[in-house]
């Protein structure tokens, strides 16, 4: 029965897991209102870390809630599921450092993509908020593997 369990719930993450990154995908470089820079004659990108976060808590009503929830709070939740996900899948994702690790190099990846191909704009601080983002979706991960160990034994 518990090897059934585990299968099913593999399957169910692996199928999350593939939604998930065809919306990320989507909306990282397909869908017209996020992120992207139109109208903009030159490409734009930002190298200092925090620059833009700072911006975005500085003037929000200047810039508006759209825009500073988009930019802090949609890269953040935007990478929550690969941190939650990743360790139902892969046993060796098991690992805070790990999970961390590779939400970094993924959004690191999605990044300098975004630089070359000039869709979307290549910034530092999406790196820092999606790695969070990663972060805390392993520590969802963490309470909620605990609840079900103390369920299930």
């Amino acid at each position: 029965m518990k090897k059934r369990m585990k299968k099913q719930i593999r399957a169910a993450g692996m199928l999350l897991f593939i939604i998930y990154m065809v919306a990320l995908i989507y909306l990282l470089f397909f869908a017209e209102s996020y992120g992207r820079a139109a109208g903009l004659e030159e490409y734009r990108y930002n190298l200092i870390p925090l620059r833009e976060i700072r911006r975005y808590l500085r003037y929000p009503k200047i810039l508006g809630t759209y825009a500073v929830l988009t930019n802090l709070v949609g890269n953040v939740i935007g990478f929550l599921p690969l941190g939650a996900i990743l360790p139902v899948l892969k046993g060796s994702m098991r690992r805070f450092w790990k999970v961390a690790l590779l939400s970094f190099e993924f959004s690191a990846l999605i990044e300098v993509t975004q630089l070359i191909t000039k869709v979307g704009c290549f910034d530092v601080d999406d790196i820092i908020l999606n790695t969070l983002g990663g972060m805390l979706g392993y520590g969802v991960f963490a309470v909620c593997n605990r609840l079900r160990r103390k369920i299930y034994g």
